[in-house]
């Protein structure tokens, strides 16, 4: 049963991240720093504590009572992850939700969901899950050929996306994706998908912050303290994400001016707004049901594997609704298709591993 909960909150945690862009689509007349400031006030100030503050009443006096040292490297791990949401976000401007999202999770999957356990067969710790150990169990076992097999599938849809990229003008590109650049948005999203990883080591650094409200009396239900006791160490990680974007955004606001956006009374600003608070918030979604997954898988290669796949399942439905393939051969249709069904049976592969 608690295999089962983790996969479903994974899955509506993968969901929301995949979809989070969405919004930022119906933004009219803002330069792409204006609005991604906005969606971020939202996604790691203003929802994260609200979040924490309605699951765990005492988290903010968890967060003091931590040592400088695990505080620090808990922010620190955030801001190397900041620089991966931040050049996510450029990664899907300039490949498009289907080609950006698979190489940027392709990456980011790899590194999350591997270098955790291997960290720990050099740094043996009590409780936690080593690279060793999983080779030694048929369940670590699946688990690791349920990520091999969900690399296959990313691999797959980045094919397609090159294929897609090979097969369409310049022009047709650009009408699904407007600032469409493979060898600028290959790049950033490869950085993206490496640093990207860094939020899951953020939840190792502050595993102690989430224990602590673990044992916190419940406050909703039963065994809501442990449900939701990430919530605690989210705060820090995305106070370390909010500072990589606020200064980036700054400075890119200062030298093109468009801080002036904010006042620009031609375009909508309401509901740009609006719209970018809805992206903002729908981003931190993943987060609280990653939290809410991890508290019943833990956080090994089970739980980024499926928070992953579902994100890039996600966001190639999306990148079809937009019409990202509309033009292509059948051969690269047929292409994306294989890619997201061998990322499902991934899925598959990797929660039988975790139940066993």
């Amino acid at each position: 049963m608690h295999a089962l909960l983790g996969i479903i909150y994974h899955s509506l945690g993968g969901v929301a991240s995949g979809s989070f862009y969405m919004p930022f689509n119906k933004v009219k007349g803002w330069a792409w720093e204006s609005f991604w400031i906005v969606g971020g006030l939202f996604s790691w100030l203003i929802v994260p504590p609200i979040a924490a503050y309605l699951t765990i009443p005492g988290f903010f006096d968890i967060i003091l009572a931590s040592s400088p040292q695990i505080f620090a490297l808990t922010f620190t791990l955030g801001l190397c992850w900041g620089i991966g949401g931040l050049t996510y976000g450029l990664g899907v401007r300039y490949l498009g939700m289907s080609l950006g999202n698979s190489v940027v999770l392709g990456f980011c999957s790899a590194f999350g969901a591997i270098v955790p356990s291997i960290y720990y067969n050099i740094n043996p710790t009590a409780g936690k899950v080593s690279f060793t150990d999983m080779l030694a169990s048929s369940g670590g076992q699946l688990v690791l050929v349920g990520v091999v097999v969900c690399l296959v599938g990313i691999a797959l849809c980045g094919y397609a996306g090159m294929l897609k990229e090979g097969e369409l003008s310049e022009e047709d590109q650009k009408k699904s994706v407007a600032e469409f650049s493979l060898v600028k948005g290959l790049v950033i999203a490869i950085l993206s998908g490496i640093l990207s990883s860094f939020f899951n080591f953020g939840i190792e650094a502050g595993k102690t912050m989430a224990e602590s409200a673990a044992l916190l009396p419940d406050y909703l239900f039963e065994g809501s303290s442990h449900l939701f006791q990430n919530n605690v160490s989210f705060v820090v990680i995305l106070w370390g994400g909010l500072t990589t974007n606020l200064i980036w955004t700054t400075i890119l606001s200062l030298k093109n001016k468009s801080y002036k956006d904010f006042g620009n009374k031609s375009t909508p600003i309401r509901n740009n707004i609006l719209f970018s608070a809805l992206a903002g918030t729908t981003w931190f979604l993943q987060f609280f049901f990653y939290g809410m997954g991890e508290s019943k898988l833990g956080n090994g290669a089970s739980s980024w594997i499926l928070h992953m796949s579902t994100i890039i399942l996600t966001a190639n439905m999306w990148g079809i609704y937009r019409n990202e393939w509309k033009g292509v051969a059948p051969k690269t249709k047929w292409t994306i298709t294989i890619g997201i069904a061998v990322i499902i049976v991934s899925v598959v592969i990797v929660g039988l591993g975790n139940a066993m």
